[in-house]
């Protein structure tokens, strides 16, 4: 059942197992107790689209080197943030998840080996299982195969776009399901825990209308992400005062993302032989494959290295007249696409966040458009002669080579509580987002190895970006990726992350956290392959508990 808390509260409910967030996390877990005798509540803080009230709940301040917007990169709503995700999927790879010895605080507690099994439930789950897939890539041939380069520095790997957004694709399985109660504008406030701090006896939970209620459960677990996760560990101090798990100062530390920026711009007169493969358009079924170009792994160990990849983006001259007015009026008569939502990674290289939109331009009826249509049909002519041959309907002015990097596991770069509160009285979020010297040289030396070979490749010349300049540490040109990592980090050892091998809170009895805040390390991939498949072993952990 799915009801909205708002018209339908309660005062007191007693369950099982309550999960606090209807991402994808939590909606994997709640799925695998579908039809069963365990009783699940979940608790969704927005409703079933984007809502300005309920996304202002994620707005706090930013101090770090690199300015971050907190209510920009994620979303309040069931389903989370894959309402507006991309869809891309792939697997970590051994080094990601070693103890590498020039990355300080890296290594994770679970083999590749310990989460292959899960990676291939995974694919059920979100509708790529056709794919098989190996330590750090799918084996699927991508939809337009990607030059060579030498293998020492890059590589090319192939990632999965998924079809799949939760709460539409398993929406309905939820609501059905006699032994489940999502809640749809429901607030946790706090984890009341009993007086040694050791176990969660209740959830104190608000709506924006003013109702309020308790949840009581066997086991709890958090999956709002890697920001409100940690904030609600934070906000639980009413006998731990340092909030719970924080026995060690560690929750809300490490926090990390996937900086993305530009490197440099090539010019060449062969645009196309190093931007076509990288397009992510023209894939084949609904579960196409696409490759990224990435530092490989002996490049890596050489140069003591994070992870990497970057996409060469070809950049359009101005548009003629007529093929202008062809795509304004093809975009006013169809109807929106995934590429026309607010997808984290199609906003990050227009510079604006998940919220944000682009420059807004004059609208035009599509009586003004026909008319342009009508006088440049010699502009729609040659743009068509120019695709039959292969080459982007317009000629390309320059290609931007656009990195998204690993980002080092630092505690100072964390998530605390500030002075303001929102308007549920809670303290609102202070991010502050810390680059080291690691992440520096490797966007300088990463640039350099991308560059070159991509030039090589083209038979072009590559143009560093300023901001990489030698020295130049204080402006970094980046923005996060929505990629929200470790700021409940795992560890066997609790005075080495927030939660153990079974995501449980080290010194809490029922308290789990599930997403990307467990993560030690994240790679360069994108994150919700991995999420979905450690929430996937996570739920057979609580099988065996309820």
């Amino acid at each position: 059942m799915i009801s909205d808390y708002r018209s339908d509260p309660f005062s007191e409910i007693e369950v099982d197992l309550c999960i606090i967030g209807a991402g994808p996390a939590g909606i994997t877990i709640a799925r695998r107790f579908l039809g069963g005798s365990v009783t699940v509540c979940v608790l969704e803080s927005g409703g079933t689209g984007a809502e300005t009230t309920s996304q202002m709940l994620c707005e706090g301040s930013s101090i770090g080197q690199a300015s971050f917007n907190a209510a920009n990169c994620r979303m309040r709503a069931f389903g989370g943030s894959t309402n507006v995700w991309g869809g891309g999927c792939i697997p970590l790879s051994n080094l990601d998840l070693e103890a590498r010895h020039w990355v300080p605080h890296s290594g994770w507690p679970l083999s590749y080996e310990q989460l292959q099994p899960f990676y291939s439930r995974a694919r059920s789950l979100l509708k790529i299982d056709g794919h098989d897939f190996g330590e750090g890539s799918f084996h699927t041939p991508p939809a337009r195969k990607p030059p060579s380069f030498d293998e020492d520095k890059l590589i090319n790997r192939n990632f999965v776009l998924s079809p799949v957004y939760f709460a539409e694709t398993y929406g309905d399985d939820l609501k059905r399901a006699p032994n489940i109660q999502v809640f749809l504008h429901v607030n946790a406030l706090e984890l009341e825990s009993c007086p040694d701090a050791r176990s969660v006896r209740q959830v104190r939970v608000s709506s924006l209308h003013g109702q309020r209620g308790i949840v009581r459960a066997k086991q709890y677990v958090l999956a709002g992400g890697g920001i409100e996760n940690a904030r609600l560990l934070l906000l639980s101090d009413s006998v731990a005062t340092a909030g719970l798990g924080n026995d060690h100062d560690l929750v809300g530390r490490y926090f990390m993302d996937h900086p993305s920026g530009t490197l440099g711009t090539l010019t060449t007169g062969a645009p196309e032989s190093v931007t076509r493969a990288y397009n992510r358009k023209g894939g084949k079924g609904i579960a196409p494959a696409f490759p990224e170009l990435c530092l490989s792994e002996p490049a890596q160990r050489e140069n003591r290295l994070l992870s990497g990849r970057v996409r060469p983006i070809a950049v359009e001259g101005p548009v003629p007249r007529g093929l202008a007015a062809l795509r304004g009026l093809r975009k006013a008569l169809r109807k929106p696409t995934r590429d026309d939502s607010m997808a984290l990674e199609g906003k990050i290289h227009t510079g604006t966040g998940m919220a944000g939109s682009d420059e807004p331009q004059p609208a035009r009826t599509i009586g003004s458009l026909a008319l342009d249509i009508g006088v440049g049909l010699g502009d729609i002519a040659r743009a068509m002669l120019r695709k039959k041959a292969g080459k982007p309907a317009v000629e390309t002015e320059r290609v931007d080579v656009v990195g998204f990097f690993e980002q080092a596991p630092n505690p100072d770069s964390r998530i605390t509580l500030g002075r303001e509160v929102d308007a549920l009285g809670q303290r609102k979020v202070c991010i502050d987002w810390r680059l080291t010297s690691l992440d520096w040289h490797t966007y300088r030396t990463a640039a350099a190895v991308f560059g070159s070979e991509l030039a090589r490749a083209c038979n072009g010349h590559f143009q560093l970006q300023p901001w990489l300049a030698s020295g130049r540490d204080e402006s970094p040109q980046i923005q996060g990726t929505a990629h929200h990592i470790g700021t409940t980090r795992m560890a066997e050892h609790p005075r080495q992350g927030v939660v153990d091998l079974n995501s449980r809170v080290h010194g809490m009895s029922n308290l789990y956290v599930a997403g990307s805040s467990v993560f030690p390390t994240g790679g360069w991939a994108f994150p919700t392959f991995t999420l979905v498949s450690m929430s996937l072993r996570l739920a057979d952990h609580l099988v065996l508990l309820l």
